[in-house]
Parts: structure tokens; C-alpha cells; sequence
């Protein structure tokens, strides 16, 4: 299977390759020298059935996610769909206001579901006509923690803050709304709480 490496990531290497002569996507997670054999072997399978695990669910959820075509836990990667379409992260200021709305209602879908997407950002997003795809759940967790839900809506609202600035406060506020709109407000409140509380430690943290 002839492969193009396209991302060379910390936790895994991305590929573009065919799959029935189609455009596939090949992740795969190679060994860390640094850890341990043993634990090595064993963390790369867990975190690579986990994620082919959660993009099968999120699915059953109503998000649009790529296809798994193959996992394979010896190799511990994952050959699935390949996307066509723009990353949001790529979309017009006045588009991506719009679209940061929707976007809330499928976190808020993921997160009503129990499940943390782990890296929630701009360029996880492939806008495909009008379908809305995420991508590249390779850190995400299943998990009804509020705690662990705000980190989610932490991360996307830094990085509005600092790939967006000229749609940030508006974009931010679409999203707050179309979360809302799936989980309620009780638990929008909770959620965006814990987001205040991650911000004021990053505030006072000595150590970036």
C-alpha cells in the first residue's frame, strides 16, 4: 500500500493512501523509545482501539466522523474515509461566525453522549458542502466529567482567541448557544464554570 505522510504528529503519523481506489487516510501510532517495551506496546493498542472505538459511537450520535475501514492493533493503526472538503480553520470570518454555532451543537451532541474529543480545534473540522465532519479523535476519552468537558470548550475558545481574533467574542458566542441548546442550560452553566475556573489557573500558574 503505497503511502504519502501529509502530518507527523506526537502521539501518531497521518498517511494519505488509496483504499479500493479511493482516497484513504492511514494513522499510525509507532513506538516511543523513550517508554518502556512493554507499556509502549500495550498503550499504543489501547489508544488505538479506543479511538477507532469513539469514532464508531460518535457516529451513532448524529456527528459526522470519517469511516473506519480497518484497524490493525499489531501495527496499532487505523486505515479510514478521507474527507473532501475545507478545514474550517480555512473558512471566511463571516462563514466561520455562522458555522461556530453548529459546531457547538455537535460538542454538545459528543459531550451529552459521554464522550471528549481531546482537541477541539478549527482545524479538526472539514466542511463538506454543508456537512460538518470531525476529525482526528486520536485524544479523545470517553467521560461525563464536567471537568473534563470544559477542557474541550477551553481549548476551542483559545484557540478563537488566537486564530480568530476578529471573530472571537461573536464565534464564541454562537458556540455557547448552539451547546446550550443540546445539553441544557444547568449544564452549559457547569460546563462554561469549570471553563472560567481552567482559565484562572493557566492565569496564576507559574510554569506555561
Amino acid at each position: 500500500m503505497k503511502k504519502t505522510l501529509i502530518k507527523k504528529g506526537a502521539e501518531a503519523d497521518i498517511y494519505l493512501t488509496n483504499w479500493n481506489n479511493e482516497k484513504a487516510i492511514y494513522k499510525k501510532r509507532e513506538p516511543k523509545e523513550y517508554r518502556n517495551l512493554i507499556l509502549d506496546i500495550k498503550l499504543r493498542k489501547h489508544r488505538t482501539i479506543r479511538e477507532a472505538g469513539i469514532m464508531h459511537d460518535v457516529k451513532l450520535f448524529g456527528i459526522h466522523a470519517p469511516l473506519v475501514y480497518f484497524v490493525d492493533t499489531k501495527k496499532t493503526s487505523i486505515l479510514m474515509q478521507y474527507i473532501e472538503g475545507n478545514l474550517v480553520k480555512d473558512l471566511p470570518d463571516r462563514k466561520l461566525v455562522k458555522i461556530c454555532k453548529e459546531i457547538g451543537r455537535i460538542v454538545g451532541r459528543m459531550h451529552k453522549s459521554g464522550v471528549m474529543h481531546g482537541d477541539l480545534t478549527t482545524s479538526n473540522f472539514i466542511i463538506q458542502k454543508d456537512i460538518i465532519f470531525l476529525i482526528d479523535f486520536g485524544l479523545s476519552s470517553r467521560t461525563r466529567k464536567i471537568e473534563d468537558h470544559a477542557i474541550d470548550l477551553r481549548l476551542f475558545k483559545e484557540v478563537l482567541n488566537s486564530a480568530h481574533t476578529a471573530i472571537m467574542e461573536q464565534g464564541w458566542t454562537n458556540f455557547l448557544q448552539g451547546y446550550k441548546s443540546i445539553v441544557g442550560v444547568a449544564r452549559k452553566n457547569q460546563v462554561f464554570s469549570y471553563v472560567s475556573i481552567i482559565e484562572q489557573r493557566g492565569r496564576y500558574a507559574t510554569v506555561v
